[in-house]
């Protein structure tokens, strides 16, 4: 289109009722190249001073002109593709990535060595989540946190920044071995600690070890119950199909194939003369 024909189109539209200002401002439905086209028209018609006023989207959509598409653009394709195939569209696009730390390594390799450890009571609430990142890592024990393994497995990551001669496997087996030197050292405080108590009058409920064995003796006495149960029964039917209990004929006290036999025994009456 050539400004003459865009002329005599703007000397047209002014013989019309509708005026260009109250134009429906384009969309989302239109495209990149329809919004191109009519903001150039307007800026003839402002040129040719046509129109003496702008549209209420010209300043908007020349400031922030919309996107080509509204999806994410799919990313260049650097393999040749093979033209006998049909192109298919990625089916991962909009999957987001997997995003792993170098922690993550170091406490699955130690989960799976402790799995008890998941099964201790720990104190999940930090102030701000960085709480580990203010600790010293030179030592395993730290002041005012429970030993658990996360403390590892900083150890380890501190191990691996400081010193890097140390291969992954030393690193593992060094935290490893402070790890139980110190969780030794917990477990006989805490038994000094209730020897002392208990000599002083304290007294102290079962333990959790106890508890279980109750529950397990409990449970074994039930099932020993009920294998007597059941072995009597098995030997109540063993006992039945050898004697034949229940199967007699109750008329002449006889089994049904036994008196077949005593029938062919009976020697045949003489005729009479």
């Amino acid at each position: 289109m050539n400004a003459r024909q865009i002329l005599e189109r703007a000397e047209f539209s002014e013989l019309q009722p509708r005026k260009v200002e109250h134009e429906r401002p384009p969309g989302l439905w239109c495209s990149f190249a329809q919004v191109n086209v009519q903001q150039q028209e307007s800026t003839l018609l402002l040129e040719s001073q046509s129109i003496t006023n702008p549209p209420p989207w010209y300043k908007i959509i020349g400031a922030v002109p919309p996107s080509e598409i509204l999806t994410r653009p799919q990313p260049t394709q650097l393999r040749d593709q093979h033209m006998g195939k049909k192109a298919r569209k990625p089916s991962k696009m909009f999957k987001p990535h997997n995003i792993r730390y170098e922690e993550d390594e170091l406490r699955e390799q130690f989960y799976s060595d402790h799995p008890w450890e998941l099964a201790r009571p720990r104190i999940v609430l930090e102030n701000d989540g960085k709480d580990g990142q203010r600790c010293d890592w030179s030592s395993l024990r730290q002041r005012g946190r429970p030993l658990d393994g996360e403390s590892v497995v900083q150890r380890q990551l501190w191990l691996l920044h400081n010193a890097p001669e140390l291969t992954p496997e030393h690193v593992y087996d060094i935290a490893r071995k402070e790890f139980y030197e110190l969780r030794h050292e917990e477990e006989v405080e805490r038994r000094v600690a209730k020897e002392e108590a208990m000599y002083t009058g304290a007294y102290f409920g079962k333990s959790a070890l106890k508890v279980g064995m109750e529950l397990e003796d409990e449970t074994y006495e039930g099932w020993k119950v009920w294998a007597t149960k059941e072995y009597e029964t098995m030997v109540q039917q063993r006992e039945a199909a050898y004697t034949g209990i229940g199967t007699a004929n109750e008329d002449d006290g006889l089994v049904p194939g036994e008196t077949e036999e005593a029938v062919e025994d009976v020697d045949p009456v003489p005729a009479a003369v």
